[in-house]
């Protein structure tokens, strides 16, 4: 136990050093909010991953491989995908229309792409971050008292609250650059982390046939990579689920913002490779983690849920605890961590930054000095937190067996049905109306909570809604619905 409070000191000293000395960078609104658009492709690269990886990754994805056997690679799969089609394809044009537009933020980049003269879009943007912002790090906060309790003994509410207030802290003083240069910082852990345990397991295992005829022996269904149910269409549905989570990658601002703050479209060709192969290696190691954890710790007919926790969320301690040293074990907690906190500090940023700059300065109090807007984004930030907090424990109240993968998809993908499709069709659609935007972002986000209440509750078709989840629905409905506004309410030509 020693061992793992000096570990974890360690690690908070540092993001409190690089907090201490970011804040040094910090003259006006836009060094708060993107670093003054003068950070390299290492960092945006390291940064922009951690933060869409977030707790989930090392908490819900390893535990997913572990509930849900070899169909849980399909996330690899589509997370790949859409993290290279958002370098490859999208982050240039983005960065060259921001960089035209002298954006801050994403509500800023709308508002100048569709020269409107009104201020729909960002009202729309800051309600909707604000809700799932708020949905959103209220699931990283559950996971980092699950982190505490799995790994430090630590009791989950002591624990959560001080993930909470650890992660305020450097955000409080340094900003968006602190956010990146600590998400490097995590990101290379994460990285080594994921990267170096299933190696270390697999080497320590005695797999006697080989992983996946003995995990066949398990339970049948593992072994199969097309979901393992008995009904095509609930394995197609099981299969688009996973393999969806991608389409998170292709707008959300949370990782968006981040192609703003790079120096030059040269640092996007670098830093894509870097994001790949980041992405590829951490995600194909999380599942993997998962399943050998299902192979090891559970046998033939036993509930996997009460070896290794709901919806596997003790995977990644219990793999550590038994396959590596004390001092490594320590490390790891710095990991998980890294993983969830990365998220944590991104999302109050941008939240912050769409209540402060993109609602109250820009409709409002236009007058307000930089140095007046960052002392209020340093006091939004704290209250949303704050309602975070609270969200996260009135969840662990009153849903004890909820399943941390999920929870946090469902932030995920309202922020993602909601800016996704207005980003590609932006980028790549030149007759796109401001009122095929508008409708692109109130049908994303009405269609995740109907999905989620309504049509996952059907007695008929609710199962399928379920396997699929919320985000590919969503994501078509928010296309066509802007497809459709555009057709009815044609662009302006200025």
């Amino acid at each position: 136990m020693l061992a793992k409070i000096i570990a974890l000191s360690l690690y908070v000293l540092v993001l409190f050093l690089i907090g201490y000395v970011a804040s040094k960078r910090i003259k006006n609104i836009s060094d708060f909010y993107v670093g003054g658009k003068k950070i390299g492709y290492w960092a945006v690269a390291f940064s922009a991953r951690a933060t869409g990886e977030s707790g989930w990754i090392l908490i819900g994805l390893t535990g997913m491989g572990a509930i849900a056997g070899l169909s849980a690679y399909w996330v690899v799969v589509g997370e790949v995908l859409g993290v290279a089609i958002s370098w490859l394809f999208m982050a240039k044009p983005f960065k060259r229309l921001t960089d035209t537009y002298d954006s801050v933020t994403v509500p800023d980049y709308l508002e100048s792409h569709f020269k409107t003269k009104t201020h729909w879009l960002r009202g729309i943007s800051a309600t909707v971050l604000s809700i799932f912002v708020v949905i959103y790090v209220s699931s990283q906060i559950d996971a980092t008292g699950i982190a505490f309790e799995s790994m430090l003994d630590m009791n989950y509410y002591y624990g959560a609250i001080l993930g909470f207030i650890i992660v305020l802290v450097y955000i409080f003083v340094g900003g968006f650059v602190a956010v990146v240069w600590s998400d490097l910082f995590q990101g290379v852990l994460m990285f080594l982390g994921l990267v170096v345990l299933p190696i270390v397991a697999w080497l320590s295992m005695d797999i006697g046939d080989g992983i996946v005829p003995e995990l066949h022996k398990i339970d049948p269904s593992l072994t199969s990579i097309w979901g393992g149910q008995n009904d095509l269409e609930l394995n197609i549905a099981t299969i688009l689920g996973f393999a969806a989570i991608g389409l998170g990658f292709l707008g959300s601002p949370q990782v968006y913002v981040r192609f703003m703050s790079i120096k030059n479209e040269a640092e996007i060709t670098k830093g894509s490779k870097v994001a790949i192969i980041f992405t590829f290696l951490t995600d194909f190691a999380a599942v993997s983690i998962g399943i050998l954890a299902r192979l090891f710790f559970t046998e033939v007919g036993q509930d996997p849920e009460t070896i290794l926790g709901i919806g596997g969320a003790d995977v990644l301690g219990m793999m550590t605890e038994h396959f590596l040293p004390l001092v490594l074990t320590a490390i790891y907690v710095a990991i998980i961590l890294s993983a969830i906190m990365s998220t944590i500090d991104s999302l109050l940023v941008m939240a912050s930054s769409a209540i402060v700059r993109d609602f109250y300065q820009k409709i409002f109090r236009p007058e307000l000095t930089n140095s007046q807007l960052t002392t209020t984004s340093r006091w939004v930030t704290l209250t949303i937190a704050l309602l975070a907090l609270g969200l996260a424990m009135a969840i662990a109240l009153v849903a004890p067996d909820r399943q941390v993968f999920w929870v946090i998809i469902f932030g995920w993908s309202g922020i993602a049905a909601t800016f996704c499709p207005v980003i590609i069709l932006s980028l790549f659609w030149k007759a796109y109306s401001e009122a095929g935007a508008i409708a692109s972002m109130i049908s994303g986000f009405v269609s995740v909570a109907v999905v989620k209440f309504v049509l996952q509750e059907s007695e008929t078709y609710g199962v399928y809604f379920e396997k699929m989840d919320v985000l590919l629905p969503s994501f078509l409905v928010a296309m066509g619905f802007g497809w459709l506004f555009t057709k009815l309410f044609p662009r302006r030509v200025f």
